[in-house]
């Protein structure tokens, strides 16, 4: 109910208006049944442009930090995370990563839609960065259709360390799904893993148009930071 709320009634209306986003391809999502999303990552709206465009509800994988604020602000980031779809995740590695494909598989198995951005952390420089390879358990274990998505210029209205966001038309764009059925069963052989999360990225590419480079995005940051 606050998913449909804040969607139909707050945040839908008022992105459509005062950005006035496009899309492309929104035809390619299929309208039932599990779907994995996988795209690029821009800017921190793209979790709120990308739903708005889409009909069916679309559930992302968000750090837990989100959900674990102390006091009405805490509290009230907290419910407006949850009521766009943002679902708490662990991304300490190990168990925790676990947990995370566990999550995600339950959003699949009851058919809904769920959110990956591949790369694992928003891109520093606008290019698109080596994809991690949970994204491919997720779509070997889950069997569910995998559906390439863009988001176009979100880095220009809200580039990485900005408060308020530019205005500006955004884009989305929707891909052909993509189908893996001829891995199946091979969700733990790790070259296979690599070849569909590459096969995922190169996809991505076509799409967005963005310059690759064969390295993690969370190297570079760090990197940069230190």
């Amino acid at each position: 109910m606050l998913y449909w709320f804040f969607k139909h009634l707050i945040i839908g209306p008022f992105l459509k208006t005062v950005f006035r986003p496009w899309v492309e391809g929104a035809e390619n999502i299929p309208t039932s049944g599990p779907v994995i999303v996988v795209g690029n990552h821009l800017s921190v709206i793209d979790s709120f442009f990308m739903p708005t465009m889409l009909d069916r509800r679309v559930y992302f994988l968000a750090k837990s930090d989100y959900f674990t604020g102390k006091g009405l602000k805490g509290r009230l980031v907290a419910s407006f995370m949850l009521a766009v779809g943002q679902l708490p995740i662990d991304r300490s590695g190990g168990k925790a990563s676990e947990a995370s494909l566990n999550t995600g598989l339950s959003v699949l198995d009851r058919g809904e839609v769920l959110g990956i951005y591949p790369e694992g952390t928003r891109s520093p420089d606008a290019r698109l960065y080596r994809g991690r390879t949970g994204v491919a358990r997720l779509v070997l274990e889950s069997g569910a259709t995998v559906v390439p998505i863009v988001m176009i210029d979100t880095e220009k209205a809200m580039p990485i360390g900005a408060k308020i966001p530019k205005i500006r038309r955004i884009g989305t764009v929707v891909g052909q799904p993509l189908d893996f059925s001829r891995f199946a069963g091979m969700s733990a052989d790790r070259f296979v893993l690599r070849s569909v999360t590459d096969e995922i990225m190169l996809e991505i590419q076509k799409l967005s148009g963005q310059e690759y480079v064969d390295v993690y995005a969370s190297s570079v940051r760090n990197r940069a930071t230190a």
